[in-house]
């Protein structure tokens, strides 16, 4: 196809409109084009990454295939595209800090003053060519997170000047602004888009394209109005009004022709509509589903479902896999830890322990183990939610008093769970634990090698504490078998209760690698218990 183009995003007015969302959904449909696409997210914090984040600053961390930890909008990529993300689709103002100070600490600038320009500029036009020249793609699609006009938006807003200098004719830049409906005037107002766009042309740069974020449709009037003020054709003002769930947003812009505007503003062929046939059933499948469960998540990050963005989504991808809308009813561990079970499990068809760090919360994640385990409720335990299962199941069915988490209470008598032996010697935090994909071995003839259909896969990983083989075989004879197993450093990956009609613990973060196009197998069968679960219910109720 030739050289790579560069599209990118950049937002406005406020923060939260969903560049992410637009990104992914034009990377859809130039993928259904047939054109080779790659998404990037630039975010302009000093971390070197998410992994040190706290959930309620920046919501998931999400982990890719070679152990980076990076921003949730990775998850939305990989969710769409159904391709899977590296540590190069996500780059912090701390990692291009951090290149350029060990540059100059080897001397590679041979005695220059190192500024913010050229040096931090040319590292990050580095950094998002660097994509290209990996993949030899078509596209390569890059969000600059934040809003034109922060401070630390700076360096890469120039960058984009920059590129687009040098590059000519092979890139474009699409900025998302919002225009806010005045209920008291009844009326949509442009003035903050045109202020947002003044911004970027202080800055040097001139949008291509303006996506305009909106509760109400734009009439043609509003689209004529921005497209004068903001120096922009308007064809090419699109419009992106709230919809029912993410996954309308390829269809929509698709309508708005979003992706034909990137074409013809790049000089690339507009041959064929985009092959779109499996999102649309995926989508009517999704919004008529045949019957609904319940499913109770628990966690302590509850409030603030970005935490756990990845399995929310998950559910929505098995859900519609099994023909149904999975409810998620999202119960805090504290509540339970300091108001007991109560009903808060009342209708539930199945119990989802959440991943997470540190101990608050831990001993009501550990009582809702112990309903789902002795009610019979399909269970599914996620990294801290299978070692919880550990611990319950220590104390409660081996009678291991005061079994624990070396996390936890590091002078337990009986720690179950143990760091590996690797971590012990790591002081430092960000980038040290199990990261990103490890083998795991399945056992035939268990509840797992039936989910998965075959003995070998590969999961994805974000942790430093593990099962502690000392306690294996008194688990194994007691009936929650090791039914996974990491084979390289014999690490328990996956447990299972046999006495359960569906009772799963994984080490790993199965939600990662859920798609629209691939559901995840444990999710999908997980759901699938649920729906049992309901029906059995039925009946002896009815």
């Amino acid at each position: 196809m030739g050289k790579t183009k560069y599209i990118f995003v950049t937002g406005g007015v406020t923060s939260s409109l969903g560049k992410g969302i637009i990104s992914a959904s034009l990377a859809k449909l130039l993928l259904a084009r047939g054109y080779k696409v790659a998404i990037q997210k630039l975010d302009p914090y000093i971390n070197i990454d998410p992994g040190t984040l706290n959930p309620y600053e920046h919501g998931e961390c999400y982990v890719t295939e070679d152990g980076a930890e990076t921003d949730l909008d990775l998850g939305h990529y990989e969710r769409f595209s159904n391709t899977p993300t590296s540590q190069e689709n996500n780059v912090t103002t701390g990692k291009i800090y951090q290149a350029v100070i060990d540059k100059e600490r080897r001397g590679d600038y041979l005695g220059s003053t190192v500024q913010v320009i050229p040096h931090i500029t040319d590292e990050i036009k580095y950094r998002i060519k660097l994509l290209a020249n990996k993949g030899n793609y078509d596209f390569v699609i890059t969000e600059i997170g934040g809003t034109v006009g922060d401070i630390e938006s700076l360096p890469y807003i120039e960058a984009v000047r920059q590129m687009r200098w040098e590059m000519l004719h092979s890139s474009v830049v699409i900025h998302l602004t919002l225009v806010p409906y005045l209920a008291a005037a009844q009326e949509l107002k442009t003035k903050p888009t045109q202020h947002s766009v003044k911004t970027m042309l202080e800055q040097g740069v001139q949008p291509d394209i303006i996506v305009c974020r909106t509760e109400h449709p734009l009439n043609q009037t509003l689209k004529n109005k921005i497209a004068l003020f903001c120096n922009v054709e308007v064809s090419s003002v699109i419009e992106s009004i709230d919809a029912e769930t993410i996954y309308d947003v390829p269809l929509l812009m698709l309508e708005e022709k979003l992706d034909v505007e990137v074409l013809r503003k790049l000089n690339m062929p507009i041959e064929s509509e985009p092959k779109l046939e499996k999102w649309k059933e995926f989508l009517r499948k999704y919004k008529n589903p045949s019957r609904d469960v319940t499913i109770g998540l628990v966690g302590k990050y509850v409030e603030l479902k970005d935490a756990y963005k990845s399995i929310i989504e998950s559910f929505i991808h098995a859900g519609t896999s099994n023909d149904c809308r999975v409810n998620l009813k999202l119960i805090h561990s504290e509540e339970i830890e300091e108001h007991g079970i109560g009903d808060r499990f009342t209708g539930i068809d199945g119990v989802l322990v959440a991943p997470g760090f540190g101990g608050r919360g831990i001993e009501g994640k550990i009582m809702a183990i112990n309903y789902a385990r002795t009610q019979g409720i399909p269970f599914l335990g996620i990294c801290l939610g299978m070692q919880c299962a550990v611990i319950e199941f220590g104390r409660n069915v081996l009678g291991l008093e005061k079994a624990n988490s070396t996390e936890f209470n590091n002078k337990t008598p009986h720690p179950v769970i143990d760091m590996m032996e690797d971590q012990k010697k790591i002081s430092g935090m960000g980038g040290t634990m199990r990261l990103g994909s490890y083998e795991c071995s399945i056992a035939p003839g268990t509840l797992a090698y039936k989910i998965y259909g075959k003995e070998e896969i590969t999961e994805r990983h974000r942790h430093r504490y593990e099962f502690n083989n000392k306690y294996l075989e008194e688990y194994q004879k007691a009936g929650l078998i090791q039914s996974g197993i990491n084979t390289r450093g014999h690490l328990v990956e996956i447990v299972e209760l046999t006495s359960h009609p569906w009772f799963v613990g994984v080490q790993f973060h199965p939600e990662y690698k859920s798609t629209v196009a691939n559901p995840h197998p444990l999710f999908v069968s997980f759901v699938k218990a649920a729906i049992d679960h309901s029906t059995e219910k039925k009946e002896v109720g009815g």
